[in-house]
């Protein structure tokens, strides 16, 4: 069975269009599947970083707001990071961490939502952060938080409703909601709908545009490789960027920002989620690492995501003791993210073992093990050695 899958992966490689991609990063031998929470360093990054420091800031100096395009790099990245999400340009602006912008969108969505809506839903299986952010905006705004599963949404919308906060990917099980029928929801029933793209942007398509979304943020480090602490996004549809009112309102999203005006007016368009001065050095880091998606098609990337998946998931079955481990990620394509979630009592100690045997994934308490699959750097050969590796592991 082993010989057969070595082959498998062999020839499933051979076939890879993105296979060539592989080149562009900075990798080892180690078997990383881990890009879900930190994407690997793309080559050229460390040289384009080095001209930012030297010339940009160490000759240039304050020009370089203009001459470099400092000032204009949120907007601009976030127009590079509007394909990936399926929007078009104007309506991205990069900046700030994914706390930031979810209390932004969160905040800026009951406002949004207008008089007699006093209800927030909140996925309860959400990553931390987000719970949290969503009770203080509650707090904030005088609302009622219900944390409820993505399922009970459409069942628990009413008149009430003024903002629902979703995951497109639960960050423990690699569950993927659906995000048009969530969406229309939302829409029929009145309320605003804010979606965490985190564990879905760089993975697969989402669809911002064309389902109607009306406020998503996102990360920039885990499948869009922009490097510890890159910055996060923040989409506002087109038709509500006129109303949208952000609890946040600093002098970069200031119409006249250099006018130094006591009075606030809001900028036009997607500005009007910026805050404060941008955090240049990660910023152009996070530009030079989308280089890497030119010419790339997310659909392209999504199918081999599931094939990797698919096939971790085989060699799983072929390998590891049958009831070592279950799979908590579904097994069906339309509710699958880019990761593969294994369930097992001793999970800590056996990723312990795996990272220390060239396998490195992350454990999730009480009991994950949580392997993400980049379909741009990572190949079936792989994928077929972490399953073996993890299946010596779990008979230590």
């Amino acid at each position: 069975m082993s010989e057969h899958l070595a082959v498998k992966a062999g020839e499933l490689d051979a076939a890879d269009d993105l296979g060539k991609l592989r080149e562009l990063f900075v990798l080892d031998d180690v078997v990383y599947l881990d890009g879900n929470s930190l994407g690997a360093l793309p080559a050229h990054v460390p040289g384009r970083v080095e001209d930012v420091v030297r010339r940009q800031w160490g000759e240039l100096r304050i020009r370089s707001w203009t001459e470099s395009g400092w000032w204009t790099a949120p907007e601009r990245i976030g127009d590079r990071i509007a394909p990936l999400v399926g929007a078009a340009p104007g309506q991205i602006v990069v900046g700030d961490s994914t706390s930031v912008n979810v209390f932004k969108a969160l905040v800026g969505a009951v406002r949004l939502a207008g008089e007699g809506r006093d209800e927030i839903l909140v996925d309860a299986t959400t990553f931390p952060t987000d719970g949290y952010i969503a009770e203080s905006a509650a707090r904030m705004t005088g609302c009622t938080l219900r944390p409820l599963t993505p399922a009970e949404v459409p069942g628990a919308l009413s008149d009430r409703t003024a903002a629902v906060l979703l995951n497109h990917v639960d960050y423990r099980t690699g569950r993927l909601h659906d995000l048009p029928a969530l969406t229309a929801a939302v829409r029929a029933a009145g309320a605003v709908s804010v979606w965490d793209l985190c564990h879905s942007a760089g993975a697969l398509p989402v669809g911002l545009d064309a389902h109607g979304v009306d406020l998503a943020v996102g990360c920039t480090y885990k499948y869009l490789n922009g490097g510890p602490g890159s910055p996060a996004y923040l989409y506002v549809r087109s038709g509500l960027q006129s109303r949208f009112d952000s609890p946040l309102p600093g002098w970069n999203s200031h119409a006249e920002p250099f006018g130094m005006r006591p009075s606030y007016e809001a900028g036009d368009g997607a500005v009007r989620g910026r805050v404060g001065t941008p955090d240049i050095l990660s910023m152009l880091a996070l530009e030079a690492s989308l280089d890497v998606w030119d010419g790339v098609p997310v659909e392209a990337v999504r199918a081999k995501s599931l094939a990797l998946t698919d096939f971790f998931l085989e060699c799983v079955g072929a390998y590891v003791p049958a009831g070592r481990v279950e799979s908590v990620t579904p097994a069906a394509h339309a509710e699958r993210g880019s990761q593969v979630a294994l369930r097992c009592d001793d999970a800590g100690a056996v990723m312990e073992r795996l990272i220390a045997a060239g396998v490195v994934g992350d454990f999730r308490a009480p009991d994950v093990l949580r392997f993400g699959f980049t379909p741009l750097y990572l190949g079936f050969a792989e994928v077929e050695r972490a399953a073996r590796v993890l299946a010596d592991q779990l008979t230590v």
